[in-house]
C-alpha cells in the first residue's frame, strides 16, 4: 500500500486540460471575433492581429490574452484599446462560445516574437556560426 503524498511537496503544476481547452476555444472564438467585428477605435481599425495564446485560470473566469499586432507596429497602443474594449469583446464572446461563465478578459503582449527574433540574431552572428560550424564538422567523422 502505497502513502498519499503529503501536500505542498509536488513541483509546480501547469495548467489543466481543462484549461488548456477553454483556453483555446476562447482563442478561436477572439480570432474570429477580431476578424468580423467593426471597432470605432482608430487603434483597432485596419490592423491585423494575432492571438497566440489563452492562459485561462483555474476557475476559468479570468483570461490572460497574449496578442501582436502584424509587424509589431503600436503594440502598446493596440494592447490599450484591446484592454478598452474588452467588457464588448467579452459580451460577444458569450454569445459564441458554450461556458458557463464568459471569462473576463486581459490583454498583454505577446513578447516571444522578439525572443525568437533575438535568438535568430545571435544565431545569425558570424562568431556563432562558426562555432555551429566547427562542431557540425567534428560529427560528421
Amino acid at each position: 500500500m502505497s502513502k498519499p503524498s503529503p501536500r505542498g511537496r509536488r513541483g509546480p503544476v501547469g495548467p489543466s486540460q481543462r484549461q488548456l481547452r477553454a483556453g483555446e476555444l476562447v482563442r478561436h472564438a477572439l480570432v474570429e471575433l477580431l476578424r468580423t467585428e467593426t471597432f470605432v477605435d482608430p487603434a483597432l481599425t485596419d490592423v491585423s492581429i494575432t492571438i497566440s495564446e489563452v492562459r485561462a485560470s483555474p476557475d476559468l473566469r479570468q483570461a490572460l490574452c497574449f496578442v501582436e499586432p502584424l509587424g509589431g507596429e503600436e503594440a502598446t497602443a493596440v494592447i490599450k484599446a484591446l484592454n478598452r474594449a474588452a467588457k464588448f469583446l467579452r459580451g460577444r464572446l458569450g454569445h459564441n462560445i458554450e461556458m458557463r461563465f464568459t471569462p473576463a478578459l486581459k490583454f498583454v503582449h505577446d513578447d516571444s516574437f522578439d525572443s525568437a527574433t533575438h535568438i535568430n540574431e545571435l544565431l545569425a552572428d558570424p562568431r556563432v556560426r562558426r562555432d555551429i560550424d566547427a562542431h557540425d564538422e567534428g560529427e560528421g567523422e
